[in-house]
């Protein structure tokens, strides 16, 4: 009797351990992980699955890994009903499965991807109140079989894993919505200046390979992302005249021009969530010599982030074409950046560039 106690006292330990894990994050890729690690750690299986459901098509789609050490994932879908996990799903009610192999509900083109053999399975659904978000899975019990215990054990499980994907659904329609802002108020800029369309995205994915290219942290990567879109957001303060001018600008007007840096950076700043990307936009113009604008600023002082975008801006500008010039070929405007290593650009963000160039991650 103490064994059972003691047994039930450490898989709450557990559950409660894993559940912690599980809704400390916002990304569902990590929550998918993490679910399924403490599936099967929970229920002393050979494997987990987390699937969820696509809520624009009903499918539950799911990741398997491939090859012999699992480094390839491919994404398999079921269709509404379809499979066990469809049946759970579509009823919206908890299962055990003895002889997964006998059962007509069984997908068994899993097992085929996989050449993993699914000989039994736990499966519960993933709901909040009456939505079915997902379904979890434990696969193949390495000692006996599953039971009503294990299925309690699970569900609670299931339950936390409910609120961790309902969060990271709700963060990531609040940032698309976010994003989705942002890029329609860079997109009203670019729409003043017929020259420059489709600006924005391409520094944009410029930016964001030159980042992934230097190893930055997926927050960094937002960040710089954000800033490439917004980067020329202070042009909204430049009269037409100015903006639009057909020719090269005169110093009086490059003056007036040269504020948009500014200007852009002022009126993000009233935006706390924006804060971070600032120094982007005020110092993309900035040079590695210190001949740049606003601040003269040289070398390391200048943010790290307004030197990538200070690349992938000027090596748009030479490859599209402009009132004053017809563009320059690519392989003409790569050599451009790489003469002006350390006087207007910085040579790690160049590097960087020509590696996700050359390695075709960049996006046109």
């Amino acid at each position: 009797m103490k064994q059972v106690s003691d047994k039930k006292l450490q898989q709450l330990d557990t559950l409660m351990e894993l559940s912690s894990l599980i809704i400390s994050t916002l990304d569902t890729r990590e929550i998918r992980k993490r679910a399924i690690e403490a599936a099967t750690r929970l229920m002393d299986a050979e494997a987990g699955s987390l699937l969820l459901i696509d809520q624009e098509t009903g499918e539950l789609f799911f990741e398997v890994a491939l090859g012999e050490k699992g480094d390839k994932l491919k994404e398999i879908r079921l269709k509404k009903g379809e499979g066990i996990a469809g049946w759970v799903s579509a009823h919206k009610t908890p299962l055990i499965v003895h002889d997964v192999q006998s059962d007509p509900r069984f997908y068994k083109q899993a097992d085929e991807k996989t050449t993993f053999l699914t000989k039994n399975m736990i499966c519960v659904p993933v709901q909040t109140k009456d939505k079915v978000l997902g379904v979890l899975e434990a696969i193949n019990k390495k000692n006996g079989y599953f039971n009503e215990e294990d299925l309690n054990v699970l569900n609670a499980l299931a339950n936390q894993v409910a609120i961790a994907v309902e969060n990271a659904n709700l963060y990531q329609e609040l940032k698309d919505a976010f994003y989705g802002t942002a890029m329609a108020l860079a997109d009203t800029i670019e729409k003043r200046d017929p020259y420059t369309g489709g600006h924005i995205k391409r520094v944009t994915n410029y930016s964001a390979a030159i980042g992934r290219a230097m190893g930055l942290s997926k927050r960094e990567l937002e960040d710089i992302k954000l800033a490439a879109i917004l980067h020329d957001i202070g042009k909204i303060g430049v009269r037409d005249e100015i903006l639009l001018k057909k020719g090269k600008l005169s110093t009086e007007d490059m003056g007036k021009m040269s504020r948009h840096s500014e200007y852009g950076a002022e009126i993000l700043s009233h935006v706390k969530q924006l804060r971070a990307i600032v120094p982007g936009v005020r110092s993309h113009h900035e040079r590695f010599d210190g001949n740049g604008y606003p601040h003269n600023l040289r070398g390391n002082e200048i943010p790290l982030i307004a030197k990538i975008i200070a690349v992938a801006d000027t090596f748009d500008a030479m490859t599209t074409d402009r009132p004053y010039r017809k563009a320059m070929s690519f392989e003409r405007a790569l050599e451009e950046l790489k003469n002006k290593v350390g006087t207007q650009f910085d040579k790690e963000a160049v590097e960087a560039f020509i590696k996700a160039w050359e390695g075709m991650e960049i996006i046109l």
